[in-house]
């Protein structure tokens, strides 16, 4: 096992925030490996990038020597996580809980380590917990404290409904932590409230709090919004390598190096070399080439992220329009936005001037017209097809904001 001090190096990557760093160097110091706790809700049936970015922190603390939980909210899933939510979230049923349940244990291990990976359910407990012990555990916290979560105060103040058994979800993922004795839990920043909740909570039964690691949510390929399935700019894990690397491709060139970070298993200093070589002069095209070989890699194989680059290239180099290219969401202000704008925003071109300069040079087409005038728009709820020269192409899709 590393040394604390280089094992703290390794975990701060691409987190938001250690509560706290400090007591996560005392519990290292110890020497032991540590129980590492991450819970997922299965309200859908599929896992998509964004869900990796905590699973791949989980990798690398099992690659550090410590012991990871990845806990399945079957239970916590049939209340429903009210976290950023400003409306009561639907309840999933039992059926459909354990429906989702199965495709997330097919899946996780195309990231994690079987053979070192403990797979939990927190109905395990809570299927048991009397009405005495609910009672006993919502004792433990206060109305006041649950107002201090920002999406719960917003909806208070604005007079929108919260239902009781919201305010027991913190509680029950916070008691998910002192029934595994959780050492570490992770989670987005979204999650921060209830985390805290459960390093709360440990105390009150005789346990150390558990440190606790956030996580960055990560952008969809529109590059603002969350991804999401709900908002179509996801990457699902279990789409086709094709599909995979068609979105990998169509994200612009400042979000893939959030994607890098988050995402790929490289060292930071690889990274950082690649984003020199960039910074020299290196088409960012041929880096995302890389970042979309890894990825399809690692969910569909070796070798099939190259066979796909290969693939991407020839439609390219045949000037064919390539069959899986995906829709992008570009979000706007208006009822029509600049056609420049757009431009930049898909990462056709670097910004809005070399836009209008493809422009002026009349290299750009939208749905196969060539378009010369600087002051052209296109109007918000279309789609189109944008291209400028041989290698730049997009799909997109106009949403108002």
């Amino acid at each position: 096992m590393l040394p604390p001090a280089q094992q703290i190096e390794e975990l701060r990557r691409g987190a938001a925030e250690v509560l706290t760093e400090a007591d996560l160097v005392r519990k290292l110091e110890r020497g032991r490996p540590l129980k590492v706790k991450a819970g997922f809700d299965p309200t859908a049936p599929d896992l998509h990038l964004g869900h990796t970015v905590l699973i791949n922190k989980m990798r690398q603390f099992q690659q550090l020597g410590h012991q990871v939980i990845f806990l399945i909210g079957d239970f916590t899933g049939m209340i429903g996580d009210p976290s950023g939510k400003n409306a009561t979230r639907p309840r999933l049923t039992a059926d459909e809980i354990k429906a989702n349940a199965r495709t997330y244990q097919e899946q996780i291990f195309k990231i994690l380590d079987p053979e070192r990976t403990v797979i939990d359910f927190n109905s395990r407990w809570f299927s048991s917990m009397t009405a005495t012990g609910l009672i006993e555990l919502a004792a433990k916290y206060t109305v006041a404290r649950m107002l201090e979560r920002d999406d719960f105060a917003k909806r208070y103040k604005s007079g929108q409904p919260i239902a009781v058994h919201e305010f027991l979800y913190p509680l029950v993922q916070g008691y998910d932590s002192v029934a595994l004795e959780a050492d570490v839990e992770l989670g987005g920043t979204d999650q921060k409230f209830n985390l805290l909740v459960g390093r709360q909570l440990q105390p009150d039964f005789g346990q150390e709090p558990q440190v606790v690691l956030t996580m960055p949510l990560l952008e969809g390929t529109d590059g603002i919004q969350k991804m999401s399935k709900s908002l179509g700019n996801y990457i699902g894990i279990h789409e086709s390598s094709a599909e995979m690397f068609g979105k990998l491709m169509s994200i612009s060139d400042q979000l893939m190096w959030r994607y890098f970070e988050l995402l790929s298993a490289r060292p930071l200093s690889e990274i950082n070399k690649l984003r020199a070589s960039v910074a020299e002069g290196r088409n960012p095209r041929d880096v995302k080439f890389e970042l979309a070989v890894e990825i399809v890699d690692r969910f569909h194989g070796a070798g099939m992220g190259s066979a796909e680059r290969e693939r991407f290239v020839a439609r390219f180099r045949d000037g064919a329009v390539p069959e899986n290219l995906v829709e992008t969401p570009i979000y706007c202000s208006g009822e029509s936005a600049k056609l420049a704008n757009v431009l930049k925003d898909v990462g056709i071109a670097a910004s809005a001037s070399a836009a209008y300069r493809l422009i002026e040079q009349g290299a750009v087409r939208v749905d196969g017209e060539r378009v010369g005038s600087r002051d052209a728009t296109l109007t918000t709820g279309g789609s189109y097809l944008l291209q400028a020269g041989k290698r730049g192409i997009a799909r997109v899709t106009l949403r108002k904001t």
